[in-house]
């Protein structure tokens, strides 16, 4: 593969190196816009038809995809989409600050995950039935039991166990009686001395007690607990909130998730303070503000305490959907004044003071010198000098220079939460935790090797690698389980957790691997133990950049004193949908061993995605049609071509029958966006009338029960019970009224909704407008999803290689890596 369009379009295509496909023919040259096509198949692969001169209206970068990198939320009015055209247009433009362009770009690519994995709820109820059918569907649904509630019910149970955790930890240690391990042990030995019980001399000399009994070779999982049905709102507050939409004229179907946003009392507040409409999902700040005018009249106006207030909380959320966990305060002022805020610092001294944000300063670092972390009070912005800066003052030392960060408590907690836990993990592996590792260290796999002896003296361990990297946390998992010990391994999707028990090559490691949503949730995984964590003695977690900053930390905190974890992924992939980005953050912290596998992915895919990764889209020989380049001119091209290549041109050259082949692209909207080629696929590949929500029993499906999560599927059938599906393997009904907002056809996927699978044969589209929306991990993730066959249907010229070479990741401001320097210092 080139990097010149005019060089690839006569890159030879071929078959796999699989002795399942069938003999390759002899690749054909074809040029000028001919493309390539194999022989006895002119016209079908890369031979260009004249069409329409339809463009693709990419939604804004990766749309769909949700996080900035990674993506923007449609502009159908869900809140991904909204944080896209909002945020940016706040942060850029006008204001001056380099930190509000950040801000600008981040959330112009950011909801696309937010949006991909929400299955656009809300955004396409907005876009085809109106803000009032999302309003329905809101309030049915809130009553109802779905997979998402009880993932919801789970993370709000284990937060509430964190906070519990972390305020025991502040509070004083009554009487011995919060101690363990050695500590307990020496104050039970000093009160028997004491109290006459033992002499001196045989109580100390008494060997202690084990940390805990020996682990078993096998133990049968905990039954999951009872997923929590969270109740929707009262009929009184719905009735309540509709009176108060029905007098400023806004349309009363929002009455429900209004009711379900604000809680009790939902119709006072809305009265009071009707700018309190921004924490509903999908409204903008300008219809907020007509609401508001029409409410109050004369008394509304852009000075308005309430408006400022709203609108801070409102851009910190939208921020949240770039993946940041935190703003810097020139961002969020720029963006307050670029909504006609008159005063952005009272705004946000407002919003902190009523609670609504919290306010740090983070110390800057210096070359040489560790991260010193500054918490603010979070009452203000903490600007006076403490006793102990005092004293440095005074003794001659610079004052370290600081950076404040403004963010929303759920992400602030979760941060500290993740600190905590991490160092914890760090500082409980002692000699006397090594056990038996010291001889699982002793006889591992050659491939495995130095991964496991960096798991045998340390509870936190990073590993990178790409696919091929999977076998050595595979290895590590068997000799692990063969030694008796408690082991389980998480991916991101289903399909992560089925190759990595190929990888492992034993039929016993199959039932300790996973999803991480299942672990969190109790479907999956050994279980807890008396004290909530648990019940392993090893954890890996395989696809670790899609981990966001809230389900690392629930992660976390469930695991035991003395337990390993190892966070395995590729850190060139697209970031998590959600906020945070835990793991290049502990990459950059060194704060522990970090193993960077040397198994590289094999054959021309391997070498094309690798060059990628290192920002170099090089020239591969594909002599078995690996890799395929198909020129298009327009958009309307680009779907033809699409549809052609999926249901004849690589099921006959290539010998992979269309139901194993996903197109991916860059977004959901526009002439090339996912929902135009779906419909073009669906037409082609299963045509019916589409009596259910627009599906047939047949129609390929992407169903997303929450946020971050993307299942891939089929129809089975619907009924009055609703949208049965079934997903990896497992059956799942979608009620009537959640359809809508959840589930989306799949024969395209946005790159986020596939990262963490692969599947046989990968149609990538690059339409001539996606032009800017392209960079180096979106490429990076889109080509790496294809395991034998990659087709590029490629209209963006120059745009792909400039993309690949110039446009890492995006930043996003966190503060994990700060907190964890603060606990742990870096590894050597």
């Amino acid at each position: 593969m080139s990097t010149e369009p005019e060089t690839t379009e006569n890159a030879g295509p071929g078959t796999p190196e699989t002795s399942a496909t069938p003999p390759a023919e002899e690749p054909a040259t074809a040029a000028g816009g001919d493309g390539t096509a194999d022989a006895g198949d002119t016209g079908h692969i890369g031979d260009p038809e004249t069409a329409g001169d339809g463009t693709a209206e990419a939604e804004d970068p990766d749309a769909g995809d949700g996080s900035s990198e990674d993506g923007t939320a449609e502009h159908s009015g869900d809140t991904g989409g909204e944080a896209a055209g909002t945020v940016a247009d706040e942060a850029d433009g006008g204001a001056g600050d380099d930190a509000a362009g950040d801000l600008a770009g981040e959330a112009a690519e950011a909801a696309e995950a937010a949006r991909d994995d929400l299955g656009d709820a809300g955004g396409e109820a907005s876009e085809n039935e109106g803000g009032g059918a999302a309003g329905d569907a809101g309030g049915e649904d809130a009553g109802q039991r779905s997979e998402a509630e009880a993932e919801l019910a789970a993370q709000r149970l284990e937060r509430e166990r964190i906070e519990r955790r972390k305020a025991e930890k502040q509070g004083p240690v009554a009487g011995g009686t919060k101690l363990s391990g050695k500590a307990a042990d020496l104050l039970a030995a000093v009160r028997a001395v004491e109290s006459g019980e033992k002499p001196a001399a045989t109580v100390f000399a008494e060997p202690p007690a084990p940390r805990r009994p020996a682990p078993e070779p096998e133990r049968p999982p905990r039954p999951a607990p009872a997923a929590v049905t969270p109740a929707g709102p009262a009929p009184e507050a719905v009735d309540a909130v509709r009176q108060v939409l029905a007098g400023a004229g806004a349309p009363d179907t929002l009455a429900p998730q209004v009711a379900a946003a604000l809680g009790e009392g939902a119709g006072t507040v809305l009265r009071e303070d009707p700018w309190m409409l921004l924490r509903v999902p999908g409204v903008r700040p300008d219809q907020a503000d007509g609401f508001a005018r029409a409410l109050l009249g004369a008394a509304c106006g852009p000075d308005d305490e309430r408006r400022g207030r709203a609108l801070t909380v409102w851009l910190l959320e939208q921020a949240a959907l770039a993946g940041h966990t935190a703003l810097e305060l020139p961002a969020l002022t720029a963006a307050l004044a670029q909504r006609a805020v008159p005063d952005p610092d009272e705004a946000v001294q407002s919003a902190i003071a009523e609670g609504e944000a919290l306010v740090f300063q983070d110390a800057l670092e210096e070359s040489g010198a560790p991260a010193r972390q500054q918490n603010a009070d979070r009452t203000g912005h903490g600007d006076g000098d403490s006793g102990d800066e005092a004293e440095e003052d005074a003794d001659g030392e610079e004052e370290r220079p600081v950076r404040v960060l403004l963010g929303l408590e759920r992400y602030a907690l979760a941060e500290e939460s993740l600190a905590d836990g991490l160092a914890r993990l760090v500082n409980s592996v002692t000699k006397e935790t090594a056990g038996p590792w010291e001889t699982i260290a002793a006889g591992a796999p050659r491939q495995a090797a130095e991964l496991v002896r960096a798991v045998a003296g340390h509870g936190l361990v990073l590993h990178t690698g790409g696919e091929a990297a999977r076998s050595e946390p595979a290895a590590l998992l068997a000799a692990a389980r063969a030694a008796g010990l408690r082991v389980f391994a998480a991916c991101h999707a289903p399909d992560g957790s089925r190759r990595l028990a190929a990888s492992a090559g034993d039929a016993e490691v199959s039932p300790a691997v996973g999803t991480v949503t299942g672990l969190l949730t109790g479907a999956e995984g050994p279980g807890r133990d008396a004290d909530g964590a648990l019940d392993l003695d090893l954890l890996v977690v395989l696809d670790a950049p899609q981990l966001d900053v809230e389900g690392a930390a629930m992660l976390v905190e469930s695991l035991p004193d003395g337990a390993r974890l190892v966070l395995s992924g590729d850190p060139a992939v697209l970031w998590s949908a959600g906020p945070g980005r835990v793991f290049a953050d502990l990459l950059a912290a060194r704060a522990c061993p970090q193993i960077a596998s040397r198994t590289p992915d094999p054959g021309p895919l391997g070498e094309l995605v690798s060059g990628i990764g290192a920002g170099e889209l090089n020239q591969v020989q594909a002599p078995g049609k690996e890799i395929v380049i198909v020129p298009v001119r327009d958009a309307g091209e680009a779907v033809h071509r699409t549809t052609q290549l999926v249901a004849d041109s690589v099921p006959r050259a290539i010998g992979i029958p269309a139901e194993r082949t996903v197109v991916i692209t860059p977004g959901h909207g526009g002439a090339v966006g996912t929902r135009a080629l779906n419909t073009a696929l669906k037409e082609r590949l299963n045509p019916g009338p589409g009596r259910f929500g627009g599906f047939d029993p047949g129609d390929r499906i992407a169903y997303s029960p929450a946020p971050g999560r993307t299942l891939p599927g089929r129809v089975v059938r619907a009924d009055a019970d609703g949208l049965h599906l079934e997903c990896a393997g497992a059956a799942v009904v979608v009620p009537r009224e959640r359809v809508e907002g959840c589930v989306r056809h799949g024969w395209a996927l946005t790159a986020h909704q596939a990262a963490g699978g692969r599947w046989p044969a990968v149609v990538v589209v690059l339409p001539g407008d996606a032009a800017q929306t392209l960079s180096r991990p979106w490429v990076y993730t889109a080509f790496g999803r294809a395991e034998r066959h990659l087709s590029v249907v490629h209209g963006v010229e120059q745009a792909l290689p400039k993309a690949v070479a110039e446009k890492p990741a995006r930043p996003r401001t966190t503060r994990l890596r700060t907190l964890l320097r603060a606990q742990v210092p870096a590894a050597d």
